[in-house]
């Protein structure tokens, strides 16, 4: 089961992710939990040991690596690098949950932009096309790491939005954006829901079979969003009607 999430920052997506790692993980699945988001740290928001995360470095900055695998320093390089046997030395694991981050896409035109950006991909479509574990994707704001290729291994995107117009308008675009890359399987999940006119905003902005879940705000969430170190691993911090959630996003996959 691969889920992509995304949404504008501050909107909770990072928390969400997290938390969906966290269930998957209870209920016995091996989870990849794979840092898509330059902005922001999975690894910190799910709990994972600071100094752990301090040495794992993204994928993409693995310099020698990209050059071994992709042809050495000249022009012409291999767009499709062999990786399958790399991904784990690539991961920070706790229990049954394997944490890798990404680093975001490299701008411009020069082969070795094109060469790390390659790597990055072939590491993508090696996860998505060919993993038969969860995969979790925390994205940035766009969904700039998928392709039309690699968008083919996404089971559903979960595009995260809180109630306001602003983040609304980016939850659209998103959806157009996956719709355009192939996905057919696009939630939306409402989240920092505190009123009624704001539950009445959401239905107004988005159809019933779009909605994945509107969640209410929670103050025990936000306090370990803001704790020095997060305790959701240990159980802090979980969002209201995680486990539901889950059940439904398995029931949709598997009914696809």
């Amino acid at each position: 089961m691969k889920i992509a999430v995304s949404g504008k920052g501050g909107v909770g997506k990072t928390t969400f992710a997290a938390n969906l790692i966290r269930e998957f993980a209870n209920r016995g699945y091996n989870v990849y939990a794979v840092d898509a988001d330059p902005d922001v740290s999975l690894g910190a928001t799910l709990g994972l040991a600071a100094d752990a995360l301090a040495s794992l470095r993204p994928i993409i900055e693995m310099k020698s690596i990209v050059e071994e695998r992709s042809g050495g320093n000249g022009a012409l390089f291999n767009l499709n690098p062999k990786v399958d046997d790399l991904i784990d030395d690539f991961t920070l694991q706790h229990e049954n949950i394997r944490f890798l981050r990404m680093g975001a896409i490299k701008q411009g035109g020069t082969a070795c932009y094109c060469k790390e950006n390659s790597f990055l991909y072939a590491v993508l479509s090696n996860l998505l096309l060919d993993k038969d574990d969860v995969v979790i994707m925390d994205m940035s704001a766009g969904i700039e790491h998928l392709t039309r290729g690699t968008s083919r291994g996404v089971d559903m995107i979960i595009i995260v939005t809180e109630p306001t117009r602003v983040s609304v308008q980016t939850a659209k675009v998103v959806q157009q954006l996956a719709g355009e890359l192939g996905i057919n399987n696009i939630k939306i999940l409402a989240n920092k829901i505190r009123t009624e006119k704001e539950r009445e905003f959401i239905q107004g902005q988005f159809e019933a079979s779009e909605l994945l879940a509107m969640v209410p705000f929670a103050e025990d969430v936000l306090e370990n969003a803001i704790a020095e170190e997060s305790g959701l691993l240990s159980g802090l911090g979980i969002m209201s009607g995680i486990m539901k959630i889950v059940d439904k996003i398995v029931q949709e996959v598997n009914c696809h």
